[in-house]
C-alpha cells in the first residue's frame, strides 16, 4: 500500500473499473443526461466504458458538464493571467474559496482551455460521504482533506497532506488547488489562513523555507461570482456567528449547498491567476528569520495579490452603497441593476431583520471595502 492511499485520487489504471462501478448509478444518469441531453444512454455509457484515464473523463465529460452549468447559470466566465503561466509546468494554486465544487472546476476548464497542467485539488473528506460523490471526486483527481480530527490526528494529516502536495507537485509534475483556508468565505473577506500554509510547511525538505515555497511555485488565484447562488444559505452559519452559537450543520446541507452552488444564478464570472511568488519570497527571507513571521507575512503578500485581483461586479457596489447609506459608487451600476439586487434581497432573506440584512449586504460589500485599502488600483 502507497502512504497516500488513504488520501489520494485514483491512479489512471483504477479509472475503468470505477466507471464500470458507477455507469449505472442513477447520479451518473442525472449527470449525463444533463450534460448530454440529446443523447441516448446506451451511447454515453458506451463512450464511458471506453474511458481508460483521468484526462479523458475530465476532457470528455466533466469538462462538457461545466460548459452546461456556465450556460444555464451565468452569463459567461472571463479570466486574466492565464498567458503568464508556462506549459508543462506544474504550480500550487492558491485560491480565495466561495464554491465548493466550481472553484476548483472553473480553473481547471481555464488550464485546460490554455492548454496548461491541470490540477490536483483539495476537497473535505465531509464533503464526499456518500460513496458515489467519493468515487467521483477521485475520477476527478481530487484528493481528500480529513476534518474532525484530534490535535494529534491533525498533526499526522497534515503532514501526509503536505507530502502528498509536494509529491505531486515536484515529482509527479501535478499542479495542485488549495483553499486560502478551510471552508468556503462566508462574509466576502478573502483571507488566507496561516494553518494552511503550516500545513504546506510540512512538506519542505529545504532549510530555508521560503526557498521550499519558491520551489512549488505559488500562484495566488482570485474568482469572483457576480451573484452568489448560495448567498442566503451562508446566512444562518453568520448569524449564529454573530450571536456566539455553535452552528451545527443540518444532514445533507453540504450536499444541497454543492448541488446549490453548481445550478443557482452566478451571472458573470471571472478568475485572474496572478503571478508566481517569487523576489517577494526572496523580501520575506530576508526580512524575518522567524519561520511564524515568515508564514504571517506570506499570508498576507497571498491576500495582497488575491485582494488586488478581485473583480468587482455592481453587486459589489450595490450593497456598499445601500450598506453605507451612500451613492458614492452610483456610476458603476445601473438603476435595474440596482432594482434587481433589491429584488433578491426581498425573495432571499428577512429584510425586516437588521442583522440578517447587515449580514447578507456585507457579504457583498466587504471586497470593495477590502480593495480600497489598495487605492492604486481601486
Amino acid at each position: 500500500m502507497s502512504k497516500f492511499d488513504s488520501i489520494r485520487p485514483f491512479y489512471d489504471a483504477e479509472i475503468n473499473a470505477a466507471i464500470q462501478d458507477t455507469v449505472n448509478h442513477p447520479m451518473m444518469k442525472a449527470l449525463m443526461n444533463f450534460t448530454f441531453p440529446e443523447v441516448e444512454d446506451a451511447v454515453w455509457k458506451e463512450q464511458l466504458r471506453k474511458t481508460h484515464s483521468i484526462r479523458d473523463f475530465q476532457c470528455n465529460f466533466i469538462y462538457h458538464s461545466l460548459k452546461k452549468v456556465l450556460e444555464k447559470s451565468s452569463e459567461g466566465l472571463t479570466t486574466s493571467g492565464f498567458e503568464t503561466l508556462e506549459k508543462n509546468t506544474s504550480y500550487l494554486f492558491i485560491s480565495n474559496h466561495r464554491d465548493i465544487i466550481l472553484d476548483t472546476s472553473l480553473l481547471n476548464a481555464c488550464l485546460f482551455d490554455n492548454g496548461l497542467v491541470m490540477t490536483a485539488s483539495a476537497i473535505g473528506d465531509n464533503l464526499v460521504k456518500k460513496a458515489f460523490m467519493n468515487t467521483l471526486a477521485k475520477m476527478n483527481r481530487n484528493f481528500l482533506v480529513q476534518r474532525g480530527l484530534s490535535p494529534r490526528e491533525l498533526l499526522q494529516s497534515s503532514k501526509l497532506l503536505a507530502e502528498y502536495i509536494a509529491q505531486l507537485i515536484l515529482r509527479e509534475n501535478r499542479s495542485v488547488w488549495i483553499a486560502q483556508r478551510e471552508g468556503r468565505t462566508k462574509d466576502g473577506n478573502d483571507a488566507t489562513h496561516p494553518g494552511v500554509l503550516k500545513m504546506l510547511a510540512m512538506g519542505s525538505d529545504e532549510e530555508n523555507l521560503m526557498d521550499y515555497f519558491k520551489k512549488i511555485k505559488i500562484v495566488p488565484v482570485s474568482i469572483s461570482y457576480e451573484y452568489d447562488p448560495t448567498d442566503a444559505l451562508k446566512i444562518p452559519q453568520l448569524l449564529a456567528e454573530a450571536n456566539n452559537e455553535v452552528y451545527v450543520k443540518e444532514k445533507n446541507e453540504d450536499f444541497m449547498t454543492l448541488l446549490s452552488g453548481i445550478m443557482g444564478q452566478k451571472k458573470r464570472i471571472h478568475i485572474h491567476v496572478g503571478k508566481i511568488l517569487d523576489t517577494e519570497l526572496d523580501a520575506i527571507a530576508t526580512e524575518f528569520e522567524n519561520s511564524n513571521k515568515q508564514i504571517q507575512a506570506l499570508a498576507q503578500t497571498i491576500d495582497e495579490s488575491i485582494l488586488k485581483s478581485y473583480k468587482l461586479w455592481p453587486t459589489n457596489y450595490i450593497a456598499y452603497d445601500i450598506l453605507n447609506k451612500t451613492n458614492e459608487h452610483a456610476h458603476l451600476y445601473s438603476e435595474n441593476e440596482k432594482l434587481l439586487f433589491e429584488r433578491r434581497l426581498e425573495m432571499r432573506i428577512d429584510n425586516s431583520n437588521p442583522i440578517e440584512l447587515q449580514n447578507f449586504l456585507a457579504m457583498y460589500a466587504n471586497p470593495v471595502v477590502n480593495k480600497m485599502k489598495f487605492s492604486d488600483v481601486f
